[in-house]
């Protein structure tokens, strides 16, 4: 015999109520879409390890995203792809006027003015040796003069129209350099802050790295990143991000991580909560789906709803396109 106190099924037995045990529901404006930004202006150009995204050049811009607008795109991060030529130890086109972020940036909020336009904030595009900062001489990173850098860049991007700045690069104190820079520049009531606070040492970026052309010359980013299972370095992140000013709290990657972005949502309970679907992520949802082990949109939305599930109000994800028209 069954008891009264093991009795679920009638809560959802009728699809109207199943909405209702959901915690969030997905919608557009819970979207940001992540896009590169190459500096060849006319430039349309695929990214082979990820299906369907390209590196755009600034010339194209508003052919891209006019029509995901209209069917309700809301918000947009940028990544810049600079030219190889322009890279040097110091990252010093990472603001240049005449790159691809800050010419993006004009463009977007000239013919988009509703669109919310994020920036990333990082180095590793713009030097020569592909950290995501500066260096000692012994190729350890420089933490106060890549904090210096970064701000500067943050503060720039703001300038130039940007309404959130992001910084990835993991150094310590760079949050507080950037609140500090956006408030001498009289930009911290308009200009928000999106902290990569747990963002760990993945194998998932792989695809990134390719479309970004940013991958490190030597070493790697784990002694700036997280260690992937290190939860309590994660935690300690978090809350130091809440301190020195974040704005957003955001988790990357997202699906191997959802134990940090539930800690995350219970720490900064008064904080947006993003998460990144990383280009790994994608590739792999994208190529499982290829091969038939299961429907692209049904994993899609699935993956949507554990990041949800998990305490996130904000999802950067390569799938917003697919999402505007499912969402329909």
């Amino acid at each position: 015999m069954v008891h009264i106190d093991s009795l679920l099924h009638a809560g959802y037995h009728n699809p109207v109520q199943r909405p209702w045990q959901v915690e969030r529901t997905l919608t557009k404006g819970s979207l940001m879409y992540p896009i590169f930004i190459t500096d060849e202006a006319d430039s349309l150009i695929p990214i082979p390890s990820m299906p369907n995204q390209n590196r755009i050049g600034v010339n194209r811009l508003e052919e891209v995203i006019t029509p995901l607008v209209q069917k309700g795109l809301r918000a947009v991060m940028l990544f810049g792809v600079p030219n190889d030529s322009v890279k040097d130890a110091l990252a010093t086109a990472a603001d240049d006027p005449a790159g691809p972020v800050i010419q993006a940036i004009k463009l977007l909020k000239a013919k988009f003015p509703a669109l919310l336009v994020s920036c990333d904030v990082c180095l590793c595009e713009y030097t020569s040796h592909g950290h995501c900062g500066h260096l000692n001489e012994d190729n350890t990173i420089n933490n106060e003069a890549s904090v210096r850098r970064i701000a500067e860049v943050a503060v720039n991007y703001a300038k130039a129209g940007a309404d959130n700045v992001a910084p990835s690069d993991m150094m310590d104190g760079r949050m507080r350099a950037i609140k500090q820079g956006l408030l001498d520049a009289g930009l911290s009531h308009r200009v928000s802050l999106m902290a990569y606070s747990a963002k760990y040492a993945s194998a998932l970026y792989g695809p990134f790295r390719d479309a970004a052309c940013s991958g490190a010359k030597f070493g790697d980013r784990s002694a700036y990143q997280l260690p992937p299972g290190s939860r309590g370095l994660g935690r300690r992140a978090i809350e130091r991000d809440v301190r020195e000013g974040a704005d957003i709290i955001m988790v990357k990657p997202a699906m191997f991580y959802l134990d940090i972005i539930r800690d995350a949502k219970e720490l900064a309970p008064d904080h947006p909560i993003a998460a990144y679907q990383v280009s790994g992520e994608y590739a792999m949802i994208h190529h499982a789906a290829s091969a038939g082990v299961f429907s692209l949109k049904t994993a899609v939305l699935e993956s949507m709803a554990s990041l949800q599930r998990a305490g996130c109000s904000l999802i950067l994800t390569y799938f917003t396109p697919e999402l505007l028209e499912w969402l329909d």
